[in-house]
């Protein structure tokens, strides 16, 4: 069992992004163990979310390999990677406004269903058309326990989401929006979750609040690629970081490790790492 916590989920070799002059993602190269919990800094425009966008089929690098659980992935569609059970969130939060909290969270678990997925791939849409029609009791039984499934993952944020569970999406706060896209990530019950700035917008204790998330979800066992400016929480949650700017990685380590490493303070922080964690903070 231990020696498993040391083979890597995640691989990236030499993974590249070119947009004309611009090299957005320079040769990174990564590795996430099974159970842990990476995250990725730097200044603005350094390449981040690219990368994360390369990982999950968003965008189709010019060179290099993405490797999930031994298995080339590279250029793979976001659906096919949430199928492998790949679940991320977006730095710009993205949800349906018209529809509520719980139909938003159900959506992540579509490529879970089971009752709906015919055994016909000829006939598959008129089949699935008439599923939904019908509605068999087979459906019916797998639509209540993904119901109870969502009510239970609506609970992890406290009373943030879990009352407002039939109000639509968007008469919820900008945070609480934040919290509806990570619910319904974690509705894939994913096997790799990628974070893009889950605290973005959020004050002290709501940062908090998702700090003590993401925490026990690591606890859970869960595999974490995190993206986030708020330092402290980085250093308290990371089992490695990875500096990038301008596309290229400059160090990684241990956070403390790599917190006082000039190369960081110099291009990422320009006159210290905590007067830059309070602005974030700030921000």
């Amino acid at each position: 069992m231990m020696a498993e916590q040391h083979i890597s989920m995640l691989s990236l070799r030499g993974l590249t992004r070119r947009f004309g002059g611009l090299t957005a993602v320079d040769a990174i190269d990564l590795d996430l163990a099974r159970g842990g919990l990476v995250s990725i800094i730097g200044p603005n425009g350094a390449g981040k979310t690219t990368l994360f966008n390369l990982v999950t089929g968003l965008d189709r690098p010019d060179a290099g390999q993405v490797r999930f659980e031994g298995q080339d992935i590279t250029g793979l569609s976001p659906e096919r990677l949430a199928a492998e059970g790949i679940a991320r969130t977006f730095q710009l939060g993205r949800v349906f406004g018209n529809l509520s909290v719980m139909d938003n969270v159900l959506i992540g678990a579509h490529t879970r269903l089971r009752a709906v997925k015919p055994a016909v791939p000829v006939i598959g849409p008129l089949l699935e058309l008439g599923l939904a029609l019908l509605r068999p009791a087979s459906v019916k039984a797998e639509e209540e326990r993904l119901r109870e499934e969502v009510k239970a993952i609506l609970a992890r944020f406290g009373e943030r989401l879990l009352p407002r569970i039939d109000q639509p999406a968007y008469s919820l706060s900008y945070a609480n929006r934040r919290r509806v896209e990570i619910a319904r990530a974690l509705a894939l019950k994913p096997r790799l979750l990628l974070l893009d700035e889950p605290t973005a917008g959020m004050n002290p204790t709501e940062t908090a609040e998702m700090q003590g998330l993401v925490a026990e979800l690591k606890a859970e066992g869960l595999t974490i690629l995190l993206i986030e400016h708020k330092l402290e929480m980085v250093m308290r949650l990371s089992d490695r970081v990875i500096v990038m700017d301008e596309g290229k990685k400059i160090a990684e380590g241990p956070g403390e490790q790599v917190r006082g490493d000039p190369k960081v303070i110099e291009a990422y922080l320009g006159h210290g790492l905590s007067g830059a964690a309070e602005q974030e903070s700030a921000a």
